[in-house]
């Protein structure tokens, strides 16, 4: 047993599916330890309350079943899209955006009730476990971390059944068949990987796609919708003042239903392999669109050019598990920093799978028409042009002058 005598409670991240099930049976077994649930409406669309009704059937006493929903929103997402985000150039991050906030809660919760570990079901090939625990660190250096994955020897869907049936937990009919991939989804986006997704080769099946219609299915007609922002943030859609969550969800919906925000991807995760994800992000895709569209009128060319420049590293952060770093905080500030003017409203076209900007309007766009126009002008004299092209060609005919 070792170390497992010196854990005396732990709090686990809990879904009610198999994984989680054998884990929290596992635990019970090889550590003997009290166990706290964790459950987290990130709106994953799954039924929390079955998840609370099996973790009492374990004969746990406490459970958490918390709907975190806005705060996802409010507190990662938002900000993520203030930047304009992207992993890889095409990834908008949803499920990577979603574990500091569960093992921040689960830190939280671990000191409410005086667990002295937490544990995760991510497994040891993935991203996931490296996000759960640089978190679990950054927020509390003492904690434990129990990884059930790394430790067992149920490394297979046939082995967790086994074990399953061994200890007479109930597995819902969906969960005793063969999955032919794995899904995971909160408010952001959907994921699904593994079995027949593995061969980047092959075209993803239709079936696969769960919260978009095919683009060539949606409809012939195209939607107009207009958002507003404020400070970098949307605050309404269609002159509707909405919440976060409600925001992102009536966009999922738009989205959805013009087959919008497909990604078929095979990207670089952090432990060192290249693995094929498909990604919905019908919500998000519209968001990322309508934010540069409004920062195109508002943002000057420098901070913009400076923030494309800095992207790239702020994603890689999120994606490999270091929201609570130092540096992601400093770029946070500087993002932030940027979004004081980004207000208005942009007007969007939603078409078989496009999204794109038709309009946009501000009090504080630095768009002038009377500068840019074709027609005569009284506020810019076109021959200044002329000493501003030799003073920045100098150097170049500096350098065939040898």
């Amino acid at each position: 047993m070792g170390n497992k005598k010196k854990i005396k409670k732990v709090v686990l991240a809990y879904s009610g599916g198999l994984d989680t099930s054998v884990i929290l049976k596992w635990i019970q077994e090889e550590y003997g330890c009290e166990i706290v649930t964790f459950t987290a409406d990130l709106g994953q669309g799954s039924e929390l309350g079955e998840a609370k009704e099996k973790a009492k059937d374990f004969g746990v006493k406490e459970i958490f079943v918390e709907d975190l929903k806005d705060e996802f929103v409010s507190n990662y997402v938002f900000p993520m899209f203030r930047a304009n985000t992207l992993y890889e150039g095409e990834y908008l991050l949803g499920t990577a955006i979603a574990r500091p906030l569960i093992a921040k809660r689960q830190i939280e919760i671990a000191k409410i009730v005086g667990a002295d570990a937490v544990c995760h079901g991510a497994t040891g090939k993935g991203n996931d476990q490296i996000r759960f625990e640089l978190a679990y660190y950054s927020l509390n250096p003492e904690i434990k971390v129990i990884a059930p994955w790394r430790e067992w020897n149920l490394n297979s869907r046939k082995k967790l059944l086994a074990f399953a049936e061994k200890n007479q937990i109930k597995i819902t009919k969906d969960s005793q068949g063969e999955d032919p991939f794995s899904v995971d989804s909160n408010l952001l986006h959907t994921s699904s990987e593994g079995k027949l997704l593995e061969d980047p080769s092959i075209e993803c099946p239709e079936e696969v796609y769960q919260r978009t219609v095919s683009p060539e299915l949606a409809p012939d007609k195209a939607s107009y919708i207009t958002i507003a922002f404020k400070k970098g943030d949307p605050v309404a859609l269609d002159g509707k003042s909405l919440g976060p969550a409600e925001l992102l969800t009536a966009l999922n919906h738009l989205g959805g239903e013009n087959g919008i925000g497909r990604l078929d991807l095979v990207e670089n995760r952090y432990v060192g392999m290249k693995s094929r994800g498909i990604y919905e992000t019908p919500g998000g895709t519209i968001l990322l669109t309508a934010h540069r569209g409004i920062e195109q009128i508002t943002l000057d060319r420098e901070a913009c050019h400076l923030k494309d420049e800095i992207m790239p590293r702020y994603a890689e952060l999120i994606y490999n598990g270091y929201w609570f770093s130092p540096e992601r905080s400093m770029l946070q500030a500087l993002i932030d920093e940027s979004q004081n003017n980004i207000s208005g409203e942009v007007k969007l076209k939603l078409y078989k799978g496009n999204v794109d900007v038709v309009g946009r309007i501000s009090k504080n766009s630095l768009y002038s028409q009377e500068h840019v126009t074709f027609e005569e002008d009284n506020v810019y004299d076109q021959k200044d042009a002329e000493g501003f092209i030799k003073l920045n060609a100098l150097r170049l005919k500096l350098l065939k002058e040898d």
